[in-house]
């Protein structure tokens, strides 16, 4: 019973530095990850602040990397956690180590001692020869023989343990150098968040100043996004609508079908109101319910790129602005590709830029500024195809690609469903 409580212990304690080991470089590549964002997003800052006019892109990409710096100090927050349990395991494995190797010592000091006063080959033999009878003697001959191997054994555990207790040592210093090289980052990160919240803070009283543009600028965002939002949500509603249209035929077929049979017609289900009709279906219930299961495994619209302009509402400092999806940045040329399979639902053009909306079950994607549209409505599409191309964005003359995802009538944070690049 014992040796079963020491085994599942040894087995608790190797559980637990393996999962440390791996939330700590999980922790590790999710910081790398946010490095890499924030440097090209720092990048896009610098080449847009170029342009004496002042715009709410700025504003917008300030807010990205500001998000970013402060998610880049939480998770490096998790790291110093994970690491000072780490120092605090290591260093109590350092104590009981060297404890455990100066018990070994002191019992092989004691051993050398003893093999010291009886080392004459004389004195053995005495003791063996003592014996009262040959079993006595044979016994006696074999502990000598015993205490030899293990004095032998002893010194390999001290060996042994030497070794652990090295490997501990070194363990430990890399962890307390680890932390200290994430604690320097961390304060320059601080430092860099200072920085950009300055900069937000200048690029609003500018914005502010500038009152009558701002507005302007608001406005057309607003109008377009408008425009865009309608545009989605006639298409769900046509969706719904043809989803009522096929139950009510598929119900006055069954009951004209049971006329026929002189049989009683079934009771036909009210029409639904909301959005549930969407899955209806089972094939409509089972795309919704793997749409959802993918939550946040569902492949980026693009390839390659990055998130400059995040999901929801902004509001600064008398500035409001909001985003009802993300705005990635790609290469010029991109494929705008389909996230899951399903079926278009619209493809239209709105101020010389393709929209595309793809229905799965009772989940809509919509693809956003495509310079080309390679897909027809009532087309089925599948993981990952090609729909469009990429087209650029007015206002920074960069390759982008606006991707919004809705529930029915509700648009939801794209960033909780896709998975990280």
């Amino acid at each position: 019973m014992k040796l079963k409580k020491t085994l599942l212990l040894l087995f608790f304690v190797m559980f637990t530095i393996h999962g440390f080991a791996q939330s700590s470089a999980e922790l590790k590549r999710r910081r790398d990850k946010i490095t890499s964002e924030l440097e090209k997003l720092n990048d896009e800052y610098t080449r847009i602040s170029s342009d004496k006019k002042t715009s709410l892109k700025q504003l917008s990409l300030l807010k990205a990397q500001i998000d970013l710096r402060e998610e880049k100090i939480k998770t490096a927050n998790s790291e110093i956690r994970l690491l000072d349990h780490q120092i605090s395991d290591n260093s109590n494995n350092v104590r009981s180590l060297q404890s455990q190797l100066d018990q070994l010592k002191k019992e092989y000091a004691a051993m050398v001692l003893f093999a010291f006063r009886n080392q004459s080959a004389y004195n053995k033999l005495m003791f063996v020869f003592a014996a009262s009878d040959f079993n006595q003697a044979y016994k006696r001959l074999k502990y000598m023989q015993q205490f030899g191997d293990y004095r032998r054994r002893q010194a390999g555990y001290i060996e042994g343990t030497q070794k652990d207790l090295h490997i501990k040592i070194i363990e430990l210093d890399h962890n307390k150098k680890e932390k200290n090289n994430i604690l320097i980052d961390q304060e320059k990160e601080k430092e860099k968040l200072g920085k950009e919240k300055d900069n937000q803070a200048e690029v609003v009283n500018t914005l502010s100043k500038q009152e009558k543009l701002t507005k302007n600028q608001i406005a057309k965002q607003k109008k377009a996004r408008d425009q865009l939002n309608r545009a989605i949500s006639n298409a769900i509603r046509r969706e719904i609508e043809e989803e009522r249209r096929k139950a009510a035929e598929e119900a006055r077929i069954a009951a004209a079908k049971a006329k026929a049979e002189n049989k009683p017609a079934a009771v036909a289900k009210p029409a639904s109101k909301g959005t549930d009709v969407l899955s209806a279906t089972p094939e409509a219930a089972k795309l919704s319910n793997d749409f959802l299961g993918n939550r946040g495994r569902l492949p980026w619209p693009v390839a390659n790129g990055v998130i400059v302009g995040r999901f929801g509402m902004t509001y600064i400092q008398g500035i409001k602005t909001e985003n009802p999806g993300v705005d990635i940045k790609t290469n010029a040329g991109a494929a705008v590709r389909s996230v899951f399979s399903g079926e278009v639902s619209k493809v239209e053009n709105v101020d010389g830029s393709y929209l595309v909306v793809i229905r799965h079950g009772e989940y809509f994607t919509a693809y956003i500024n495509l310079r080309s549209a390679s897909v027809t409505k009532g087309q089925k599409v599948s993981l990952k195809q090609t729909i469009g191309v990429a087209g650029v964005d007015p206002e920074s003359g960069d390759t982008q690609v606006h991707f919004e995802l809705w529930k029915g009538f509700t648009p939801q944070n794209p960033q909780s469903w896709i998975a990280e690049n």
